[in-house]
């Protein structure tokens, strides 16, 4: 296995060692970030005369043949390499000689991966970001179209109050956009560079490391070489926020499950996002919600496993941390993934409005707009909850709503009930009144589709409120 080291022993490493050491099976992912970084550590040696111009001309030039190559599939990064950043040096030195021998010059491989985690992640967190921003997207398509589609809003899965389709996606638009400026504040904090860090304790060397910083599109360098090295928060934070985007998926999911349920049928699944089963022909299933449901606590268990590997690590480096890499890749496919499909799931659904109005006329969510409508009437509120609470027993016990009672069935139960009821409680009624800020009536609903639109039209136009360096390109 190709090393960069070993001048110190005076036997082979055993092979089962060597294998469990290595971690070139699932760093190699990192090969753009190890070169872009070893791309300006040449040129900050050759600015500060530590390399000649001669020499950092053919690095620069070696290295952007092996990406090259590596990319193209010319050049396969196989385990007979330790890790990415013993495949990219030895292959250098293969292509330039002993010169490719001086890039390692006043650097530590604890500072190479502390830079290329953080360089794979500020690309990552924007890939996150943009399949967000499609997401938002796709809910404001259907908020926009269904401001006057009655539903059921609820609270202890009972029916609670008439809202909207349009205020239910809004919920879930908020969620979403806190994850986007979650993901925000995460990259602010990231984007610090720890190369030039050295092992521990930098170097003397004389490297310019705001020099190598402004290269690499970070904001400055680290400011403490020891935590530059040992420091994973940041993957911790991004982990993080990767757990609260799947369990706002995850919430998401629950509900399209229960709506497309024979007891719901609010929805309909379009046919390329569901599953049937192979002994019930009847069966339409929601695999793509289960499945985001499911994997859920797959992102959760990269969070815990990250967590617990540090709570316990002295600094500086320590090989423990080579453990962040595999769940962190997993987590953010994972997560990339789930966001995809779900948005498709999303936007091939169909939405049976008819079942929503029915199911929400059927459990008396015009209850408290009755209440209302007695303190409209000079009853204090308590009285007339207690009122409406015999009126919907009555109900209850007449197999009826509350607007299929008559006149005289209202007025046995209280004389001030009038005529006028049936109007107050009208479900487009109970909805068009809720006109507070963040409420489902028609003109807070317009309010709050324009402040979401401002904000998607901001991040889809590149300018949002907290710009971010780095983005996948």
């Amino acid at each position: 296995m190709a090393q960069l080291w070993g001048g110190r022993f005076t036997k082979p490493t055993d092979e089962l060692v060597n294998e469990f050491n290595a971690s070139i099976r699932f760093d190699k992912r990192l090969l753009r970030e190890d070169i872009e970084g070893s791309l300006a550590h040449a040129a900050m040696l050759g600015r500060q005369g530590i390399l000649t111009s001669e020499e950092t001309a053919q690095i620069s030039e070696g290295l952007r043949g092996i990406l090259l190559d590596a990319e193209s599939g010319r050049l396969p990064i196989t385990e007979e390499y330790e890790d990415i950043h013993s495949f990219v040096e030895a292959n250098l030195i293969l292509r330039i000689g002993d010169t490719g021998k001086k890039l390692h010059t006043g650097r530590s491989r604890n500072d190479q991966v502390a830079l290329d985690m953080r360089m794979y992640i500020r690309r990552e967190t924007a890939a996150v970001r943009a399949e967000l921003d499609e997401l938002l997207g796709t809910l404001l398509s259907i908020m926009r179209q269904n401001t006057e589609t009655i539903m059921p809003g609820f609270t202890h899965l009972q029916k609670a109050q008439p809202t909207t389709l349009a205020h239910h996606m809004g919920a879930y638009f908020e969620m979403f956009r806190r994850d986007v400026t979650r993901l925000s504040d995460c990259r602010k904090r990231l984007n610090e560079c720890p190369l030039g860090a050295g092992a521990l304790a930098g170097t003397t060397y004389p490297l310019d490391r705001s020099y190598t910083a402004e290269l690499l599109d970070f904001d400055r360098p680290t400011r403490n070489s020891m935590d530059s090295v040992s420091d994973r928060d940041y993957l911790i934070e991004f982990l993080n926020d990767l757990s609260l985007i799947m369990m706002h998926l995850s919430r998401f999911s629950e509900e399209i499950i229960l709506w497309n349920s024979n007891e719901y049928q609010f929805v309909e699944l379009d046919d390329a996002y569901s599953t049937g089963s192979s002994i019930m022909p009847q069966k339409k299933n929601p695999d793509i919600a289960e499945l985001v449901r499911g994997k859920t606590g797959r992102v959760y268990g990269a969070l815990m496993s990250l967590l617990t590997t540090m709570k316990g690590i002295p600094l500086a480096y320590d090989k423990d941390m080579q453990e962040d890499k595999e769940v962190a890749f997993d987590a953010i496919d994972t997560t990339l993934h789930c966001i995809h499909l779900f948005r498709g799931m999303l936007e091939t659904i169909t939405f049976r409005k008819d079942m929503m109005r029915r199911s929400a006329a059927r459990g008396f969510t015009n209850a408290t707009d009755a209440a209302d409508y007695l303190v409209g009437k000079g009853i204090p509120f308590r009285d007339a909850h207690a009122v409406v609470g015999r009126l919907v027993l009555y109900c209850i016990g007449q197999n009826k709503s509350i607007e299929e009672l008559s006149l005289e069935e209202l007025q046995a139960i209280h004389p001030s009930f009038g005529p006028d009821l049936y109007d107050a409680i009208r479900l487009e009624t109970c909805v068009s009144k809720r006109l507070t800020t963040g409420a489902p009536g028609p003109e807070a609903m317009q309010e709050e589709i324009r402040e979401c639109e401002a904000f998607l039209s901001a991040e889809q136009s590149g300018n949002p409120a907290e710009p971010l360096a780095g983005d996948r390109k």
